[in-house]
């Protein structure tokens, strides 16, 4: 079994093997209490942006500290190409299992969009708080996959902002695609050799047409996922799966 990954977002350098550091508050409580690990286990610790420290536990446990020694040191590169997944608001219920799968499929970026069929609403004097629930479905979910990096959960975007950034991904080399039930171009055959490529996801209800004829005049294409219609929250996970059996992204690095 793989080991359990605790994150530390303040670690910035990879420091030298046998240096001794801790894990503290949240992290600390998970590994002593929840987990119950003890001294001499094991352990990898990442900052979320590709490096990782297999270590091992140099003391008991307290609540609020977990004293740890480095005894390997490993920095991965992000996957290619970059996948940014626009996931237009799920009804509450539905949110944090949206990015949560989103997460465990490897996506790099995830940015929340308010659509116009959107059930759900972030209103101004309660956007921090549930942006911040998407943050922490994200650390959450890349802990539990072992992923060596968590991704971007971006601040709410309009539509107007989601046509700016597929503008600006397609006159960078990368490619913008909507998933839609009335598209006749596969995403198994479309373009996926670029840089980026972006992903849009609709509510429940559907991308209205005004919105998908604003991001097709940006440069975006249509794509079908397949027969069935797929509810918005595993729509990410199924699209990067297609994405990554045609790319490295899925490759045992």
């Amino acid at each position: 079994m793989s080991l359990p990954v605790f994150i530390d977002s303040a670690l910035s350098a990879a420091p030298p093997v046998g240096t001794t550091l801790e894990l503290r508050g949240q992290e600390a409580t998970h590994a002593g209490t929840v987990m119950r690990l003890g001294q001499g286990d094991q352990l990898r610790l990442s900052n979320g942006r590709g490096l990782v420290l297999r270590c091992t536990i140099a003391a008991p446990p307290t609540k609020q500290r977990v004293q740890l020694s480095v005894s390997e040191v490993e920095e991965t590169t992000t996957a290619q190409p970059r996948v940014s997944i626009v996931q237009a608001l799920p009804k509450s219920e539905r949110a944090e299992l949206a990015v949560d799968l989103a997460t465990q499929g490897g996506v790099d970026s995830i940015i929340p969009w308010q659509a116009s069929r959107c059930i759900a609403k972030w209103p101004e004097h309660k956007r921090a708080k549930l942006h911040e629930k998407w943050v922490t479905a994200a650390i959450a979910a890349a802990k539990q996959s072992r992923r060596a990096f968590v991704p971007e959960v971006e601040q709410l975007h309009q539509t107007a902002d989601i046509v700016q950034r597929v503008r600006a991904v397609i006159a960078a080399g990368g490619r913008a695609y909507v998933l839609h039930e009335d598209a006749r171009t596969s995403l198994a055959t479309a373009e996926v050799d670029v840089n980026e490529l972006v992903l849009i996801i609709g509510p429940e209800g559907g991308i209205s047409d005004h919105e998908c004829a604003e991001f097709h005049a940006a440069g975006a294409e249509s794509v079908l996922l397949g027969p069935e219609v797929l509810r918005t929250a595993s729509a990410g996970l199924v699209a990067l799966a297609a994405i990554g059996s045609r790319t490295s992204r899925w490759h045992v690095r």
